[in-house]
């Protein structure tokens, strides 16, 4: 009995996902499917060679070449000692406040997303920067893990974001209104977090008390530390917004700055190959994922099952918003079990038509997965962003990690829900880019 395309799409998907929950790679995953479908449906010649195609096709996309310079950024930054004058500025500034070394993590995590692209490395470098001194200030280790481990998920949302370029390059976005709309949605998910935190304090003073002793004079001495990130911010932001430059030179120039500034803090020669190893090991797994997903969005197009889901979900009968609710649930549950990159490119090639054709905005919907994303580095039982602080501090047990950043999700769903109900501060400032 010969089977229709749509059963062989379904058939697909199905073997996906029992692949994944086995341990397989998911692009191993991904490609293998995909290549057994496009074979079954068009034949070994024509499938085999249209998949092989598709990593070179890929590879050579210009808007690819974005993902290595934001990558290098964060290493660079973190190899040239910019975590420790942010987090020390942050802590002379904010640290009179309830909670205030975590209030000061949260700040220092956002500047240096703002030089990263990657929030595993933000996790890693400010479990050694911020955890100490906040234990050493008698803080509750469940806040100053859960702190650590929650602000590095803003890396997702504040550019440069690599998960923001994997998600452009899949739907066919525009790559700098992406990045830009994720300025204030950062900056409204670290308010969040700062709420929780002095609400913690508050009601707990002794989980995290002012610190203070610190002079007008030590404040403003800080602040000379912090130029490097504000100057790599301004760069990207501005040449963005006002079109001077595209995201690939934008990043171009970040790495520029970034560099300049390592080389004038006396950055060591076995510094920089380490930042130039890491980034190119982490730029040829996410190019692994993209090509493994690629191949099977390919087999889907050919199956036909992205054309109908959305038809299903558009003729559903409820609003959009419900619709949208479960799509997020989706989500959170698949985030359970799967990296963040790894979940859009399975989902995105069959949610987005439906998302779409209800009529929402695809740069807020993209910022609002993103956050998503972020949200599922912190949940268990496969919380990224809480095995990087764990395996940092050894000395906190993995149970106290997530249960500490529990308020933290309660913070991620409040400021998904201000998306949600108010839209435009996510499609405001893209649309003020100059054309």
């Amino acid at each position: 009995m010969e089977l229709s395309n749509d059963a062989i799409g379904v058939i697909g998907c199905i073997a996906l996902i029992v692949l994944v929950f086995a341990g397989v790679r998911i692009y191993v995953a991904a490609a293998l499917v995909g290549l057994i479908g496009m074979v079954t449906m068009i034949g070994w010649e024509a499938g085999a060679g249209l998949v092989g195609t598709i990593p070179h096709s890929k590879s050579v996309n210009y808007t690819l070449s974005v993902l290595p310079l934001f990558i290098l950024i964060g290493y660079l930054a973190f190899h040239a000692g910019m975590t420790q004058t942010l987090f020390d500025a942050a802590k002379k500034w904010l640290g009179w406040l309830p909670g205030g070394l975590a209030i000061a993590t949260i700040f220092a995590v956002a500047g240096f997303s703002a030089v990263s692209g990657a929030a595993t490395a933000a996790a890693a470098v400010f479990a050694r920067v911020a955890i100490p001194e906040m234990l050493k200030a008698n803080y509750d280790r469940r806040m100053a893990a859960g702190v650590t481990a929650a602000g590095a998920t803003l890396d997702s949302l504040i550019p440069p974001s690599a998960i923001m370029v994997v998600y452009a390059i899949i739907v066919e976005a525009s790559i700098g209104k992406l990045l830009i709309a994720g300025f204030i949605p950062g900056l409204i998910s670290a308010l969040c977090y700062c709420l929780i935190v002095i609400t913690w304090s508050l009601w707990n003073p002794a989980a995290g008390k002012p610190i203070s002793g610190f002079t007008w004079r030590e404040r403003f001495a800080s602040i000379p530390g912090t130029f490097p990130v504000i100057a790599v911010v301004v760069i990207i932001f501005a040449s963005m917004l006002f079109g001077w430059a595209t995201p690939t030179e934008a990043g171009a120039l970040g790495a520029f700055v970034v560099f300049i500034a390592a080389m004038l803090n006396r950055m060591k020669l076995s510094q920089l190959n380490d930042a130039l190893l890491e980034t190119a090991k982490l730029t040829v797994m996410i190019f692994a994922i993209i090509w493994g997903i690629l191949i099977f969005v390919r087999f889907l197009g050919y199956a036909g099952v992205p054309e109908h889901f959305s038809e299903w979900v558009v003729n559903l009968p409820m609003p959009p918003w419900a619709v949208m609710i479960g799509i997020l649930a989706v989500y959170l549950i698949l985030g359970c079990f799967m990296d963040g990159i790894g979940m859009l490119l399975l989902t995105l090639p069959v949610f987005y038509p439906a998302v779409i054709k209800l009529g929402y905005d695809p740069i807020w919907f993209g910022i609002v997965v993103v956050k998503m994303c972020g949200v599922c580095l912190i949940t268990p039982p496969i919380g990224l962003s809480c095995f990087v602080v764990g395996a940092v501090r050894r000395d906190i047990p993995l149970s106290d990690i997530f249960r500490g950043t529990l308020p933290f999700v309660i913070a991620d769903f409040i400021a998904i829900a201000i998306f949600m109900i108010w839209p435009e501060v996510i499609t405001w400032l893209p649309d003020q880019m100059v054309r």
